[in-house]
């Protein structure tokens, strides 16, 4: 296999990690957000979940310790991650190639560490252990990865046909969506005709991968199957620095939005971070808001604009 073709691999692989930390970091880095008040939050009691209300029903709740139940919310997590639950629940008609798709990528990534695992083992550990190991995982991997490849490419031409025809989604489909989408129709393509031809030569998933852990060039796959294995790393270098890195900001969403109700007491991280935004001098273009960029936060929300303007 080429050595341009292992570096294109390991280029894809380090971008989607240096571009996923890069999201990380501005979404942590993000002010303070307005409190949505939604509830219930699932790590609330669960007497006041059953409900929808939360822990400031208790008489006097600034006084007591707040109580946190994080089985309920990974429970919640893994429902919304795994199954997409809300949105089966709020547009049934988008969750099935939704939910393939995504489903698809989730075994990818499954296969992907299974045949990295049992690979990295044999280059790494050279025992007798390692190769059975790599006997065992390397099949497994391999048909995670066929139903991937078939799961990802269902659900994209579902949803492009979706975006296309749907009168609706047409509405908020821009043409980085069915870009989007055509790139892993694309590549999923390019690596299904390579399998159909033969390119693979007798070779595994395993032996390709125990090929890039070494960087033996001496591994032979045919041309289509390469230039599928290009696509793939072109495509998860690309991600990240798109709005489909939107499973990062979802979990950025629910923890930080939709499930924070941490209280601000006095002398806490809440009341610090708000006296400092306080200070900010914004700029804004509508001049009924008086942010002029000369005066603070706290001086415009304590200012009646309309009175300022009768005079």
């Amino acid at each position: 296999m080429p050595a341009a073709l292992y570096v294109a691999v390991y280029s894809g692989l380090l971008l989607f990690l240096a571009g996923c930390l890069r999201r990380i970091r501005e979404y942590a880095r993000t002010p303070l957000h307005l409190r949505w008040e939604l509830y219930p939050v699932p790590h609330e009691e669960p007497s006041r979940v059953a409900h929808g209300g939360s822990y400031f029903e208790s008489g006097q709740w600034w006084l007591s310790p707040q109580a946190l139940h994080h089985r309920r919310e990974w429970a919640t997590m893994f429902q919304e991650i795994a199954f997409l639950k809300a949105l089966r629940e709020y547009n049934r008609r988008l969750w099935l190639p939704s939910f393939l798709f995504h489903f698809g990528l989730y075994l990818a990534i499954g296969a992907t560490f299974l045949v990295a695992v049992a690979s990295g083992a044999v280059v790494l550990i050279p025992s007798t252990g390692p190769p059975r190991l790599a006997q065992a995982l390397g099949p497994v991997g391999r048909w995670l990865g066929y139903g991937a490849g078939a799961l990802i490419l269902a659900g994209a031409i579902l949803l492009l046909l979706g975006r296309i025809s749907d009168r609706e989604l047409k509405n908020y489909t821009k043409p980085a969506d069915i870009f989007n989408l055509l790139f892993f129709i694309s590549t999923l393509a390019l690596l299904t005709a390579g399998l159909l031809r033969g390119d693979l030569r007798g070779a595994s998933l395993a032996a390709i991968a125990r090929g890039a852990f070494r960087f033996d060039r001496s591994v032979n796959i045919g041309g289509v199957f390469a230039t599928g294995l290009i696509f793939a790393s072109a495509l998860a270098a690309y991600i990240p620095f798109t709005h489909m890195s939107h499973f990062i900001a979802k979990y950025f969403t629910y923890h930080a939005v939709r499930w924070d109700d941490r209280r601000n007491e006095r002398g806490g991280a809440i009341e610090g971070k708000v006296a400092e935004y306080l200070s900010y001098k914004p700029t804004w273009a509508a001049a009924h808001v008086g942010a002029d960029g000369k005066r603070s936060w706290a001086e415009i929300a304590t200012t009646n604009p309309a009175r300022e303007g009768k005079k």
